[in-house]
């Protein structure tokens, strides 16, 4: 999945945009230091149902309309990585330290202020991964201890994709460094994620597999991601977890049922990065599949994108929204279903669905692709009000691959 983009300038708005709160209330509470609430461990049906969302990036959503809307508990943020400069540390995306980080701990604080809890999730499509930097796995096991401590984590995902899954040594370094947090962190709920196929796994996941077996570590799950790779639907992404489950008794040793405990689903809504589409009634199918044969994990990629473009389909994928028709966090409730509550019926009480009239743009210009514009510029493109989050240039407004930098303030 083609997941990282480099962070604006405006990542301090988009923080404070996920978090659901306004400056002045951010301040208010203090926890602008980033300082966490402390964290009362959720049970693990929800670290399970945790959908992934980039708390920089992405125009990222307000967890908390999220949590009102749909009555979800758990987000998978998303992503740690080494340093872009190089280096065995970790950062969010490469470029933000954890160590300094007082924005994503603000938007945890928020969270776990409304009776939610995070888990964050390590590696991703693309960057460099702290298994490659580290030179063993006790100092990836080192790296990663610093982010579990700093938030106060009680899940942690395994997200290893390109082109990570396809170096030998970091795969075993990042083996290991799972085997020695789940050992140094009693109760550490674990997940593995991987690329997935129409035989459950390709050969780089089956050597991720088998490093496990060596290693003696079993995680809560291993999950497949079963979409960039020819899927078309729920048949096939169900299929494929059936293939991955014969994959987990025979590497393994387990019989089916202890499989599918240890087994899970990772998605993508709407379209995918290929050009497959998975609907709501696909997400379904899938669901009904997971909980009738008690898998361990449901989730999908991503809460960023649970949204509907406008217009809903023009057949590009967008990270920022679906390209299917949709009502504002449609895939988070089957997150909620699989964590065996039930969500709500009533609308979001935080905003929502759609933007807000953007009055007259008389007096704006209108959008020009050699133009720069910084964060807070106005323009006027295809009779709505646009304006720039940060710095940018040659990002057509309502083109779903410009990656929101560009927020719609509604109509003219």
């Amino acid at each position: 999945m083609n997941r990282l983009k480099a962070l604006g300038s405006g990542v301090a708005a988009a923080v404070l945009a996920v978090a659901g709160l306004g400056t002045a209330a951010v301040l208010g509470t203090g926890q602008a230091d980033g300082a966490t609430v402390t964290a009362s461990a959720l049970g693990n049906n929800w670290y399970a149902a945790a959908p992934y969302l980039m708390p920089l990036d992405n125009d990222p959503p307000s967890a908390a309309a999220i949590m009102d809307a749909t009555g979800l508990k758990a987000f998978q943020l998303a992503f740690i990585l080494a340093p872009n400069g190089g280096g065995c540390s970790p950062t969010w995306g490469g470029t933000s330290a954890v160590s300094s980080d007082t924005a994503v701990g603000g938007v945890i604080s928020a969270i776990r202020a409304k009776g939610g809890d995070v888990s964050v999730s390590i590696g991703g499509y693309g960057g460099t991964k702290l298994g490659q930097a580290c030179g063993d796995s006790a100092s990836t096991a080192a790296a990663y201890q610093q982010v579990i401590t700093k938030y106060q984590l009680k899940a942690i995902d395994f997200d290893l994709e390109e082109p990570e899954y396809e170096n030998t040594a970091a795969v075993s370094h990042e083996i290991g460094a799972a085997k020695i947090l789940q050992q140094n962190n009693p109760g550490l709920y674990v997940s593995v994620t991987t690329a997935g196929t129409a035989a459950g796994t390709g050969w780089f996941g089956q050597q991720m597999l088998n490093e496990a077996k060596a290693q003696g570590f079993t995680p809560n799950n291993f999950s497949i991601m079963p979409f960039d790779g020819g899927f078309n639907g729920a048949a096939s992404q169900t299929s494929a977890l059936t293939a991955f489950n014969g994959l987990l008794k025979t590497t393994f040793g387990w019989d089916t049922a202890t499989a599918y405990a240890h087994e899970g689903f990772s998605g993508m809504n709407g379209r995918s990065d290929s050009g497959e589409y998975f609907y709501q009634a696909d997400f379904q199918t899938v669901l009904d599949y997971a909980t009738s044969h008690g898998m361990g994990r449901f989730t999908f990629w991503s809460l960023n994108r649970d949204r509907q473009c406008n217009p809903p389909d023009n057949g590009t994928t967008s990270g920022t929204c679906s390209s299917v028709p949709q009502a504002a966090w449609d895939f988070a409730k089957f997150s909620v279903k699989f964590a065996g509550a039930t969500p709500p019926t009533n609308p979001p009480t935080t905003p929502p669905t759609t933007p807000p009239g953007g009055g007259s743009c008389g007096t704006l210009t209108q959008w020009s692709a050699t133009a720069v514009y910084t964060g807070g510029n106005e323009v006027a493109h295809n009779g709505h009000k646009w304006k720039a989050q940060w710095w940018t240039t040659n990002e057509e407004p309502g083109t779903t691959g410009q990656w929101g930098v560009w927020v719609d303030e509604g109509a003219c």
